[in-house]
């Protein structure tokens, strides 16, 4: 029995480990000379595995598409799988402070290793510098046109990835699934016309960023870049807002709490406390509200107060303008950066047309999807690999019990 794994990333290569043995003869097609190429640079090259255990109630909120049918698909393989099977092949992994979980070694070539040995270890026969073609359903079994001869298989397993064109999943449209237009996901906001890149670096533990005109906001870290504005926050809305974020050319208006715990009259009260304690104390050396002093005094002169002013001396319409900066400090977005190296899309194949239970398509027999290629993305924090190693080990058991 051939099953042939379209995919040399995350999941292709957790879904041929997965569909190997038991007579299986399983064949992995990569179409660049590199395997596991994003696992690589994962986590800035400590590759981010998975994140910390959580109920799946819980984890599928990680997930601004794929949510409904990620349930389904982690009552068969969640977190504490993952943490198992890497820790009984000797790769031990800790638990940061924010969640995310990587290889003690704190490097992803660790991660690189194991699956390439356990890939080794069951026969799995590797073929870099292929790319599939196409792929043509026959009577019992697909022919895979590639760019070094055709290719012969009892099952297929499409573990091809994102791409952030509709062309790069062209190779299996004869197998007529549909498409959800890939947009990109996970990304920084660029504000090129706005003073505060000048702060770059700067950063808050709990702000509250929203995207005016919209119910869509998020809490968490902030940070200033040398482009705009980034951070866990901004990464979850821009994740959460791929689809309007998109349609209107990535502009629009972000505005900022820059303490989430604190409403406007909050704000308020505090300064106007402070300047009644404190009236001699000079605005430019007492920062409020534990803001990074730089921060503190952009805000101060936005507001058009001397920052050599005392406290007890602030008008009520210069507290009031204060107070506007810090809870809705309105940014102009205009653009994206790709954070990091986590080009993540949203979009591919549709979710309704693949069984959560086995990943198999619902048009062909036979016919497995894993990983990105399905219209299923997460936030920044180990959540896509969770969803990598969890769909590539469903279609890759999936596909080899099927024969048994």
């Amino acid at each position: 029995m051939k099953i042939a794994v379209i995919g040399g990333g995350a999941a292709g290569f957790f879904a041929a480990i997965h569909a190997a043995g038991k007579g299986m003869e399983v064949s992995l097609f990569e179409k660049s000379p590199k395997l596991l190429s994003k696992v690589k640079v994962s986590g800035g090259g400590r590759c981010n595995v998975t994140h910390r255990p959580m109920e799946i109630s819980k984890l599928v909120q990680n997930y601004p598409r794929g949510e409904k049918f990620l349930k389904k698909v982690f009552r068969h393989f969640s977190i504490p799988d993952t943490f198992s099977w890497f820790e009984s092949r000797g790769v031990e992994l800790k638990i940061e402070a924010d969640g995310r979980v990587f290889p003690t070694s704190d490097s992803s070539q660790t991660i690189i290793d194991i699956l390439l040995a356990e890939a080794q270890k069951r026969g799995v026969k590797i073929h870099i510098s292929t790319g599939i073609k196409e792929i043509n359903p026959a009577k019992g079994y697909y022919e895979l046109i590639t760019e070094k001869g055709v290719f012969r298989a009892d099952r297929v397993i499409i573990a091809s990835g994102g791409s952030p064109k509709s062309e790069g999943y062209s190779f299996f449209k004869s197998l007529n699934h549909s498409l959800v237009e890939p947009i990109p996901s996970l990304f920084t906001f660029n504000t090129p016309g706005e003073t505060l890149r000048s702060l770059m670096g700067i950063s808050v533990p709990d702000a509250l960023v929203r995207i005016e005109g919209t119910k869509l906001n998020y809490r968490g870290p902030a940070l200033v870049t040398h482009w705009g504005i980034s951070g866990p926050a901004v990464l979850k809305l821009s994740a959460f807002g791929a689809k309007w974020l998109f349609d209107h050319q990535y502009k629009g208006k972000a505005v900022i709490n820059w303490n989430g715990n604190l409403k406007e009259e909050d704000y308020y009260q505090q300064i106007q406390s402070y300047s009644l304690a404190h009236p001699n104390r000079k605005v430019r050396s007492h920062a409020l509200f534990s803001m990074p002093i730089r921060l503190w005094e952009h805000f101060c002169e936005r507001a058009e107060i001397n920052l050599d002013r005392p406290f007890g001396n602030l008008s009520k319409k210069e507290i009031n303008r204060l107070v506007q900066n810090l809870f809705c400090y309105i940014l102009e977005i205009n653009g994206k950066t790709t954070f990091k190296e986590e080009f993540v899309t949203a979009g591919g194949v549709p979710l309704n047309e693949v069984n959560p239970d086995t990943m198999e398509s619902k048009f062909h027999s036979n016919l497995y999807f894993a990983g990105e290629v399905l219209d299923i993305d997460g936030i920044t924090g180990g959540f896509n690999f969770q969803a990598a190693w969890s769909t590539g080990f469903l279609a890759g058991t999936s596909s080899k019990e099927k024969s048994l």
